[in-house]
């Protein structure tokens, strides 16, 4: 054993207890300190269990166990999808001074949760702009959805529409505020995926808990801080997947020369080293995600391939999620392999449509006709496709599938054919994992312009989202850093 010096701490600097331990552990050949630290790559498992970190346990009984959170990036138009407005074909080409509904202009809730990025960069614009495609009752529930979503709208009594959704940003900052509930101009905070995977961990050891399918949100409007954790700490973070079998983790792979043999001993020489730097820096975070992060690699490289591998899937099931077409066949993969995902044990995936190193495709300020046309056709029959492959297998009613845009769209003009950002009054669809199916909860005024009845911020729908999988968002404060009450939400009830 290493002896231990007979010199007074006092005159080198008190010795910590903790690294008194470690150096008496290293005299057993590391035998200990690898049992010690093989779980968390930290040599305070226990302390870190006083100090109220998550359990991995639900808070209560959970409705649902995934989630599929798909975000349709640069704001989607309301009125052409979830929330049809007659009225703007009646009044259409008027001010709104001179039709029945001139008081949203003079709306508290026009300045009063607005807080602009730029100051008067997006404005109300009054002059009405009528809806570009029709829309029909669909389903037994009889809901009204845009001729844009056909197949979604043969799910429909499959899904809950909140139409009464509202934020602060009316400009793309709104995506990043749509994963963490704050303000751009209050920088990056953790976000929904990630307190889930702080919350609950993983249902298969052998892969992420939180994955991150298609092009994330552009830096201009939160980059990376739409998938990341902040100060949960990185091995929080949501890990982006290529979907492809071949390549499905960029770097994950040292490449065909190497051996399998050969490169678990590098993983062995590098977790020793990561280790032995856990000993003086225990509460390093980013030390303890890199060594989580080799640990699942190495265990990922034969997992991952098979679930991104969707060639193994019936032609029938190929055709649901419109792999036979091109116009549907990127978003269709996608959401195939979020499926496989879930159905692998994977807790939170994050689908991105819609990114173009910008504000993103949904953002229709000329041309909305083209543009949505256009984009919803490479995601409805995919989506529907998903609720429908997720049903027949019995899995929608454990996985909650989430679809959502970072705000809606004017009801009035902008440059002739198109509509602006609009925070007041947007909204999302959900379904499976315990929500109702076939109702609509909330309400825009006649023109979609303010969100009504049963307003919702956006951590609302995060808090719904975290109640279904039986967690308490109050329960997983971190201590020193305090959230505003805002942060948390409240679940929306009348959906579940």
């Amino acid at each position: 054993m290493k002896s231990i010096p007979a010199t007074n701490p006092a005159s080198h600097g008190a010795a910590s207890r903790r690294t008194f331990l470690s150096d008496i552990g290293m005299g057993f050949t590391g035998l200990a300190l690898g049992a010690m630290l093989q779980r968390d790559g930290i040599v305070r498992a226990s302390e870190s269990a006083a100090a109220g970190l998550p359990s991995g346990l639900a808070h209560m009984t959970p409705k649902a166990k995934s989630v599929i959170w798909i975000f349709l990036v640069g704001g989607m138009s309301q009125m052409e999808s979830f929330d049809p407005k007659p009225a703007l074909n009646k009044y259409a080409g008027m001010s709104v001074d001179e039709t029945p509904f001139k008081s949203v202009l003079d709306s508290p809730y026009l300045k009063k949760n607005l807080r602009e990025f730029i100051p008067g960069l997006h404005q109300a614009h009054p002059k009405l702009y009528p809806m570009q495609i029709g829309h029909s009752r669909r389903g037994q529930s009889g809901l009204d959805v845009s001729d844009w979503w056909p197949h979604l709208g043969n799910m429909i009594d499959d899904v809950a529409i909140v139409r009464s959704m509202w934020t602060t940003d009316n400009n793309h900052g709104a995506q990043l505020q749509f994963h963490t509930g704050r303000h751009a101009l209050e920088g990056q905070f953790p976000t929904i995926g990630s307190w889930v995977n702080y919350g609950l961990g993983t249902l298969n050891e052998n892969l992420p808990s939180f994955c991150v399918i298609g092009t994330p949100i552009a830096d201009c409007c939160g980059g990376l801080g739409a998938h990341g954790a902040n100060y949960l700490g990185p091995e929080h973070a949501g890990i982006h997947l290529n979907v492809d079998p071949a390549n499905p983790l960029p770097f994950a792979t040292p490449g065909s020369e190497v051996y399998r043999e050969e490169q678990q001993s590098e993983f062995e020489l590098l977790g020793r080293l990561n280790r032995l730097s856990a000993i003086e820096y225990p509460d390093d975070p980013a030390l303890k995600a890199r060594i989580k992060s080799y640990e699942l690699a190495f265990r990922m490289q034969s997992a991952l391939p098979n679930v991104i591998n969707f060639s193994a899937e019936t032609a029938s099931t190929q055709e649901m999620y419109g792999l036979n077409q091109d116009p549907t066949k990127t978003f269709g993969q996608q959401c195939l392999v979020a499926r496989r995902l879930v159905e692998s044990g994977v807790r939170f995936v994050q689908l991105f449509h819609g990114s173009n190193g910008g504000a993103g495709s949904w953002d229709a300020h000329s041309g909305l006709k083209s543009n949505h046309s256009t984009l919803c056709k490479q995601v409805d029959q995919p989506i529907a496709g998903l609720l429908r492959d997720l049903k027949e297998r019995g899995l929608l009613e454990e996985t909650l599938v989430v679809i959502g845009t970072e705000f809606g769209r004017t009801p009035g003009f902008q440059n002739s054919d198109g509509r602006d950002h609009h925070p007041y009054g947007f909204s999302v669809a959900l379904a499976g994992g315990g929500i109702k199916g076939g109702i609509a909860h909330g309400a825009t005024d006649e023109i979609g312009f303010h969100a009504v009845e049963d307003r919702h911020y956006v951590t609302d729908l995060h808090a719904t989202v975290m109640h279904q999988l039986g967690l308490d968002a109050r329960r997983l404060e971190v201590p020193g850093r305090k959230r505003l009450d805002l942060d948390y939400g409240q679940p929306i009830h009348a959906i579940l």
